[in-house]
């Protein structure tokens, strides 16, 4: 396996196609998903000559299981540590919800120097959690419930997230199985310390500062029946930090839209990064 190992010894899992001497785009998967999630875009935009890179976030999929530094930070530092290691230059950085987190933070602590451009898609700045400066986002409540059902039972509270998260209890939805099963199987891939460590990550992060950093093109795409991370306190209220965003929005979408939607999505984010 490819690795690279962190400055704290963690060893991270990446993939790297096409041709080494097209410009990089590099894929922050969501939770508790691998870079597995991104297969079908990193074939697609290496057809049309990108280099394609995508890395297991620490405690996921193929990287080192780690107890501590499970943290927003942390992931930033590990994409920063990618992408200086490889010399990536000219970068064009997407990140799907969590991912969307780790992308946003990684322009907080490290900048733009490396990067050409950012997508943030379907993703959970500025913050998902409900409190008095963000009374439109989601009571803690929420996330105690995936922690319970994802320390209780993970094997079958990943395969019952699917659902929502790919919009398949929306009258008419056609139901992949496969889809399903390769979310389970990559969930299952990962560290439960990790996952549940990740969960606060990604919930309780406040992202505000990170945006005011935005200075390169960013493209902000969501869908607008997200039922996993609600428009609203996402991608409506990114829009009105950084300046100059294009804001996409899919009418009827669901949160697994890179997936779902995903030769839309691979010829708009195509559009954008050829833009």
């Amino acid at each position: 396996m490819t690795t690279i190992t962190t400055k704290d010894g963690t060893r991270i899992f990446y993939k790297d196609w096409g041709p080494k001497d097209g410009q990089p785009i590099i894929f922050s998967h969501g939770w508790p998903l691998t870079a597995d999630a991104w297969d079908a875009q990193m074939v697609f935009f290496a057809n049309q000559g990108f280099r394609t890179i995508a890395h297991d976030r620490r405690s996921h999929g193929r990287s080192d299981q780690v107890w501590a530094n499970n943290t927003m930070d942390r992931y930033a530092d590990d994409l920063a540590e990618l992408i200086e290691q490889l010399d990536l230059k000219d970068a064009v950085l997407v990140g799907h919800s969590t991912g969307g987190g780790e992308v946003t933070r990684y322009i907080g602590r490290h900048g733009t120097g490396r990067v050409a451009k950012i997508g943030l898609i379907g993703a959970v700045p500025p913050l998902m959690l409900k409190t008095e400066a963000n009374p439109g986002g989601l009571p803690i409540d929420v996330f105690d419930g995936i922690r319970k059902g994802t320390y209780d039972n993970r094997s079958q509270f990943f395969l019952d997230l699917t659902i929502p998260f790919y919009g398949y209890n929306r009258p008419g939805a056609v139901i992949s199985e496969g889809i399903r099963q390769s979310f389970w199987q990559q969930g299952m891939m990962g560290g439960l310390k990790g996952q549940l460590d990740s969960i606060r990550a990604f919930s309780e992060s406040d992202f505000n500062a990170d945006l005011k950093r935005f200075d390169k093109p960013t493209l902000v795409l969501h869908g607008d029946d997200d039922q996993i991370v609600p428009i609203g306190a996402a991608a409506l209220s990114t829009v009105k930090i950084v300046k100059h965003a294009v804001l996409k929005v899919y009418e009827g979408a669901d949160h697994g839209l890179t997936q779902t939607h995903q030769d839309r999505f691979n010829t708009d984010l195509l559009a954008f990064i050829k833009g």
